[in-house]
């Protein structure tokens, strides 16, 4: 199975991501930008639930060789097309009329750890699986627009420290702080719970989008405006 599919139970969606481990290049971006979509397009849709179908990895964020073999070839324009396509998700989860939960099932890994936060509610398998930020031990700095909106989803103190000592942090660390909200002991528990708290949040999408529109605001302002100086230029890596 590969591709990024989804189906409903009644009024959840559940985007599955089949890329194996994600990794997160141009192609991954236009196919869950493509999910999204469609799924918003169903005016039945009340929830999202974002998993992986891997048993082991949610997602292990860039496909860091595939951008490395873009510079090599000096193709430029898809690098730059990749990081303004996961924008572009990362704003559609952000602005979403419905409630977004991830249901992360296995290792969440830079941009894929930074996906998740993105959406509005997190749950996490306990049994397999870590949340990391290793960009700082491999060169990456966060784009504004990233910072600003993990910042929403987990404690100041704690983004701080898995940001800058790039640490693996389990599941019942991430409840303990309120970075999910809750971590479930198998994938089938995992999915389960998730997909009963999606079912919970049956709000209209006029009043639930305008709140995500305004509470998000800053952090949209910032993508749009700040993120074209680091994309453009491809300022995306350090390397001392």
């Amino acid at each position: 199975m590969s591709g990024i599919e989804w189906k409903k139970e009644e009024s959840v969606a559940i985007i599955s991501m089949n890329e194996g481990d994600n990794k997160h290049n141009l192609d991954f971006a236009n196919k869950l930008s493509t999910a999204i979509d469609e799924v918003l397009s169903d005016q039945d849709v009340l929830s999202i639930v974002l998993t992986s179908g891997d048993p082991k990895i949610w997602s292990i964020g860039v496909d860091v060789m595939w951008v490395q073999e873009q510079m090599q070839t000096d193709n430029h324009e898809k690098i730059k097309a990749f990081m303004y396509g996961m924008n572009t998700v990362f704003k559609k989860l952000l602005l979403a009329p419905v409630p977004v939960i991830a249901a992360i099932n296995g290792h969440a890994f830079g941009n894929g750890a930074i996906l998740s936060c993105a959406c509005d509610f997190r749950f996490m398998r306990s049994d397999r699986g870590y949340f990391c930020f290793p960009e700082v031990d491999l060169g990456i700095p966060f784009l504004p627009g990233m910072i600003a909106f993990v910042k929403k989803a987990m404690p100041y103190y704690k983004f701080n420290e898995l940001k800058l000592t790039g640490k693996r942090a389990s599941a019942s660390e991430l409840e303990t702080h309120h970075v999910i909200e809750k971590a479930c002991e198998n994938t089938e528990s995992l999915m389960d719970t998730s997909i009963a708290f999606a079912k919970t949040l049956q709000k209209k999408r006029g009043i639930f989008g305008e709140h995500k529109k305004r509470m998000h605001k800053s952090i949209i302002e910032t993508i749009e405006k700040e993120d074209p100086a680091y994309i453009d230029t491809l300022f995306l890596f350090v390397s001392d």
